[in-house]
């Protein structure tokens, strides 16, 4: 089943201005979705669609297996987002901006407590939200869009601005939300290193066109390339000649050897080779293809 289904939508702002072409989007439940493009593409535009805060043009936008259009109110309490900036009360503290929200939904406060200790914010005390980093603000921010428990967390660009200790503190909370939470995260980012860390499933948006969409595994693995693989053995020099005497094509790399194969099969023949040969081997690690470097050819051609 789809968290989010999104079947030919189209959306112009004018005449000369189309942001979307018959976009198909279709988030699994339970998996971290990265929608990837560069700025412009047309991301914010998709997600503003996804929770009614633009009205959608034609198209269709399911959320949770409903239409959006029609079912609006009871799809947007499922759903938690963070769209741009956060929105806080800089003169009020972590527990108190909660508070409001909490009053809003009715929640116990209890949910306060256990949210700011999901985001690592319980040892704020009366500091206000103005003395925040822009880290804290984000987590924040992501405390408001889980408190009322949604199934579906939707968020813009939540690493904009973030330091690298911000950025790894949010990709740990993301990674937590969903495999200890089983939250649904969509979430769109021009970071692809990012992405590549904590995505299960990829769409690619160029010019308001979906170009790919798929797990990130199928991503990496989409170009008809040789497989590369990276040995590590207890011999390096026996295990060269291994390679000679088997005509196999190698490079060395940081005293690695790295070898190309056409097939999987012909890397399980030659660790054979190599063990028969009575050679330790310590590692065999496939190469991925750069998800930089895809995303480049992809959106380039």
């Amino acid at each position: 089943m789809n968290s989010v289904e999104i079947r030919a939508l189209n959306h112009q702002f004018d005449k000369q201005n189309k942001i979307l072409h018959n976009l198909n989007v279709s988030v699994p439940k339970g998996s971290i979705y990265g929608f990837l493009g560069p700025n412009g593409a047309g991301k914010t535009t998709t997600l503003r669609l996804v929770l009614g805060l633009l009205k959608s043009q034609n198209g269709s936008i399911n959320v949770f297996g409903k239409d959006m259009k029609s079912n609006r109110i009871e799809n947007l309490k499922k759903i938690g987002s963070l769209i741009e900036m956060p929105s806080l009360y800089g003169h009020l503290t972590a527990r108190e901006n909660l508070e409001i929200y909490r009053k809003i939904f009715s929640l116990d406060k209890s949910r306060i407590e256990e949210l700011l200790t999901v985001v690592d914010l319980a040892k704020t005390g009366k500091k206000k939200v103005k003395g925040f980093s822009l880290g804290m603000k984000q987590r924040l921010s992501i405390a408001v869009a889980l408190l009322h428990s949604p199934d579906l967390l939707v968020l813009d660009e939540p690493t904009n601005g973030l330091d690298p200790n911000g950025i790894i503190d949010m990709r740990n909370l993301l990674r937590k939300l969903n495999e200890e939470h089983g939250t649904t995260i969509l979430i769109s980012s021009h970071l692809l290193a990012e992405i590549e860390r904590i995505a299960t499933h990829v769409g690619i948006i160029h010019k308001g066109k979906m170009l790919f969409e798929g797990t990130l595994n199928e991503l990496q693995t989409m170009k008809n390339e040789p497989v590369g693989v990276y040995f590590e053995t207890a011999n390096k020099e026996k295990s060269l000649a291994v390679f000679e005497q088997n005509n196999w094509k190698y490079t060395l790399e940081n005293e690695k050897i790295v070898a190309d194969f056409e097939s999987t099969d012909l890397i399980a023949k030659q660790l054979k080779k190599l063990i028969h040969a009575d050679i330790d081997v310590y590692a065999c690690i496939p190469k991925t293809n750069d998800l930089e470097q895809i995303f480049l050819d992809i959106t380039q051609n």
